[in-house]
């Protein structure tokens, strides 16, 4: 990446004698979106914050277009931000909501009202500017609180969980509509979640973080087919996990369960007799034999969930439970538990963790 557009640079953050986030090192590109995903007390808000000015760091720098904004006030920075809770004024309209930012910067009435509407038409509220937010749904009011942070026309967008206090459906909806808002202004953009389909969904990169530390920072893609560590992996997703024993390191064979399980490659951090684990993702297995799949293990049928359109199966392989989802198919019954089953996967599709 030539000339990130934002720059941390050895983050770190202490609160006394505890630090809450250490060797925090990211580059974001100029319309760059950005999740920070992690569970809860990983410290991605407090980076956040560090980005905002609401929290100095400890150590380390922040760099905002070229611009050293570290010891910056957040009203010298240029960044808006949407909180969780909205944060909307209550005894003000959704018109001077929106308009707040502007009027404190001392933006003329003519051209705050044109900025105005021409917000509440990116968020698709034209109609209700004259409305208070206790008038308004959870998703209007995130929506007005959106608004009322680009209007000042921010170099950057930080978003602290905004769409967590909303409904299943409406949080959907919303996250596409920020994502498309987002695209449209070409605004770079740090978004915090703890949710990792939002993530997925909506990043062009992410940054998994455990303990104050980034774990990894790629794409949805590298980070949910190649996670590089085993908390990302447990995180990011649904992973079986099966034990085995190191039998030939040089072509790659693990027995599991009695079975030998050969690899796509060879191993290189364990030798014959050592333990290891070995990660796949549900929907990389199958019940009985796959087509064309080159691994195969037996066990037996766990658990069986009937949700619809899938039927959700757990088979014991060994001491382990493999997870693996499979198609209704009306003029076929589900698999009973207690009965002997196999699975299959591919050599590729198995991560050594």
């Amino acid at each position: 990446m030539s000339d990130p557009f934002l720059s941390l640079r050895n983050i770190r953050k202490s609160f006394g004698a505890t630090t809450v986030v250490q060797d925090f090192n990211l580059d974001v590109g100029q319309g760059e979106f950005v999740s920070f995903l992690g569970p809860s007390g990983c410290g991605k808000t407090t980076v956040l914050r560090m980005i905002a000015g609401f929290e100095e760091p400890s150590a380390g720098q922040i760099l905002v277009g070229g611009q050293d904004v570290t010891r910056l006030k957040p009203n010298q920075r240029n960044i808006g931000m949407v909180f969780q809770a909205y944060a909307l004024f209550p005894n003000l309209t959704v018109a001077q909501n929106i308009a707040f930012g502007l009027r404190v910067a001392g933006v003329a009435k003519a051209e705050q009202d044109d900025r105005v509407a021409e917000m509440l038409s990116l968020i698709k509220l034209p109609q209700l500017g004259d409305r208070y937010p206790y008038q308004l749904s959870g998703g209007q009011q995130q929506r007005v609180a959106l608004a009322r942070a680009l209007a000042p026309s921010p170099k950057l967008l930080l978003l602290d969980e905004p769409l967590s206090a909303l409904d299943a459906k409406v949080r959907v909806a919303l996250r596409e509509e920020i994502r498309a808002i987002q695209q449209r202004l070409g605004i770079t953009t740090i978004f915090v979640t703890h949710d990792q389909e939002e993530a997925l969904s909506i990043s062009d990169r992410i940054a998994v973080m455990h303990q104050g530390v980034a774990e990894q920072v790629a794409t949805p893609f590298e980070i949910y087919n190649r996670p590089s560590t085993r908390f990302v992996a447990n995180f990011v997703g649904t992973l079986n996990v099966l034990e085995g024993v190191v039998t030939d390191e040089r072509r790659g064979v693990v027995q599991v369960a009695g079975s030998d399980v050969a690899l796509a490659d060879k191993i290189t951090k364990q030798k014959a007799g050592d333990r290891v684990s070995l990660a796949l993702r549900p929907e990389t297995v199958s019940l009985g034999e796959g087509g064309g799949q080159q691994t195969r293990l037996n066990g037996k049928i766990a658990e069986v969930s009937f949700l619809g359109s899938v039927i959700r199966v757990k088979v014991a392989v060994g001491d382990d439970l493999v997870s693996l989802d499979t198609f209704n198919k009306p003029q076929m019954p589900p698999p009973r538990v207690g009965d002997q089953a196999s699975i299959s996967f591919n050599a590729g599709d198995v991560l050594v963790i």
